[in-house]
This record gives C-alpha cells, structure tokens and sequence, in this order.
C-alpha cells in the first residue's frame, strides 16, 4: 500500500501534532503514513508576525499540495488564512485540544501573583492587548520562538523573563503541561479564534482521500471553528490581529447550542468590544458573520492597528 505523504513543517510542535494525525489516518484506514517535512517562510524568519503578514506558517504546505508533492498537510488552524484556495479543502478538523492560554512562570506563580514589574513575554498581539487591558503591575514584551525557546527564557540557566504566556494546546501536545502554572479563564484571557484545532488539507479534487480523512473529523470541533473563523473573516482582520473568539456547544432548551464569544481589543488595552451570540450548531458561520457585524457596528475595525 503506498504511503500517505503528509507535509509538516519540521519544528517539534509541528511533526508532535502531524504525529498525532497520522497515527488516527492510520488507525482509520490501515494505510501507512510518510511525514515530508517543509520549510516555511514563518520558519526561516525571525521577525515578529504580526510583520510577516497572514499565512507565512501555510504558504509552501499549500505550495506542495498544488503541485502534488505531498499528499495532505496538516495546520495550526489559527494560522491558516481565512481564505481557503479553490484547489484545496480542509477534510478533517480532529478532536480540539484545550484552547485556552497558558502561563507559565517562575516559582510556580499566577498571573496576579506576579510581583510588580515582572517581565511577561508573549508572541500574539491578541495576548498583548488583553494582558494590558488587565491592568496589572506588569511590564508586557514581545517575542518569538518555539514552545520550548519560550519556556526556556522563564525556566532555563539563562531566563530572562518572569513569565510567558502560549497557547496550552501546544504545550500539552508537546507533554510538558506539567509545566503550566496557570490555565488561563477565558473570561480573562480569550482565545484566538480556532486556538488548539489542528486543519487536515487536501486537494479538492482527491475524492477518495477527502472521504478517508472524514473519518478523523469532530462535528462539535467543527461547528465551534466555523464560528469563530466566520467571525474573523467578516471582521476581515488576519490571524495576527487583537481579535479573540471562543465557541462553546453546550445542550439547550431544544437541542445542541453554540455560545460564541468574540472580542476586539485595541493593542495598549485601553479599549475593548466584547459581544456573544447564541445559535445552533448548523449555523455556525451564520453565527460567526452576525456577531462580527455586531463588534463592527460598535466600532471594532478602529481597534484593529495596523494590518501589515
């Protein structure tokens, strides 16, 4: 049986979440799977993302896709344009990790433990705003790197900050939740919209193999991504802009119900717009696009800075 040839990028959270689906392909199908590792543009800089602009971690998986070197990709689903090109389909999104976002810091600490002064690192400009809309005693840094890079700069010989705060996804996936002084509550902190859900890519035209990735796909996964990438995409402001959206299916008076969240928060924390909307699960992206046009009659686009 020829191997299913599935592109990842190379880092350690990358082939860890890769590893994870190809071993369900597996499972499902019997077929065995290759890993074909790839270099993307987000890998090989070092700038900020927020600079490096939408889909730097996706451009050459869905190189590779088109031109058929690979067979499927698997994504960061929060790092995937809201745009999807004609020629590829997202045939699977598993069983969600955790979306929320971690802290992880010295001494075993929380957040409002943190002394005065203390240097908190974080990556996202979404995280950034919300920290300092907090308003707590602490001094907010950007950075980049991998999970490890990060927690090394709290925990390793040569820490230089007090605290970061990532995706818990992540770290779970790469067993270290251990680590993790503290999950963060949504309240406090909210999620990227599709924080923690993986994207299984294929070409559209590969029939045979978009149903044998069907089998990997979480209904309930799905309907709370189709929320909340709906809500981004209306908002029309990329993966690296300060919106959060967080959807939850929970049993309701007639069935399932989805409980979406969004928030948009301007980048020093002074202002922020935080909405919810209700709906059922089969109008996930109608849920999404009403609740983005709420945030956006209250004046959400003027919180967005700069798009670049």
């Amino acid at each position: 049986m020829t191997p299913l040839r599935l592109g990842t990028r190379g880092s350690k959270l990358a082939l860890a979440q890769s590893g994870l689906v190809a071993a369900a392909f597996t499972a499902a199908t019997g077929r065995p799977v290759e890993l074909v590792e790839i270099t993307t543009a987000g890998d090989r800089s070092t700038a900020p993302v927020a600079q490096l602009g939408v889909g730097v971690f996706v451009s050459a998986l869905r190189d590779a896709l088109v031109e058929r070197r690979i067979d499927v990709a698997v994504h960061s689903y929060k790092d995937l344009p809201t745009a999807v090109p004609a020629a590829l389909h997202i045939a699977a999104i598993p069983l969600r990790e955790d979306p929320r976002d971690a802290l992880v810091a010295r001494d075993g600490r929380t957040l409002t433990d943190l002394p005065d002064g203390a240097l908190v690192g974080t990556g996202a400009v979404r995280r950034i705003a919300q920290l300092n809309a907090l308003r707590l005693p602490l001094r907010v840094t950007p950075i980049r790197g991998n999970v490890d890079t990060r927690i090394r700069r709290v925990l390793g010989p040569e820490a230089d900050l007090d605290a970061v705060v990532l995706a818990r996804a992540g770290i779970a996936r790469l067993g270290r939740a251990d680590e993790i002084t503290e999950t963060l509550d949504p309240m406090l902190m909210l999620p990227a919209p599709a924080q923690g859900a993986l994207a299984v890519e294929c070409r559209h035209d590969d029939h045979d193999l978009v149903e044998e990735l069907g089998a990997l796909d979480d209904g309930p996964t799905r309907a709370a991504v189709t929320a909340e990438r709906a809500l981004l995409a209306t908002l029309e402001a990329g993966c690296s802009a300060p919106v959060a959206a967080y959807a939850e299916l929970a049993e309701g008076d007639d069935g399932d119900e989805i409980y979406l969240r969004g928030a948009v928060i301007s980048p020093d924390g002074e202002r922020a717009i935080r909405l919810s909307r209700t709906g059922t699960p089969a109008a996930a992206a109608e849920i999404g696009k009403a609740l983005a046009a709420e945030l956006l009659d209250r004046g959400a686009d003027t919180l967005f800075g700069s798009k670049e």
